[in-house]
């Protein structure tokens, strides 16, 4: 498990695709991230909380917490 800015991602492995594949917990929007490795995944997680709180501020809306 991973943890950024109070967020926290699963990550799981999809052998077939040969990627490992991460989702951020406890929120009620769904956000997604894949990599090749476990340091792009750190990235691409970190990535995709920056992104969404981003898209979040431009709506105007307050960041879903957990729950």
């Amino acid at each position: 498990m991973m943890t950024y800015k109070g967020y926290s991602a699963n990550i799981e492995v999809d052998l077939a695709a040969e990627i490992l594949f991460g989702r951020v917990l406890d929120i009620n929007d769904v956000v997604t991230f894949k990599a090749q490795n476990i340091e792009e995944s750190r990235q691409e997680f970190q990535n995709s909380i920056d992104d969404y709180l981003e898209f979040g501020k431009e709506l105007g809306q307050e960041p879903a917490r957990h729950f």
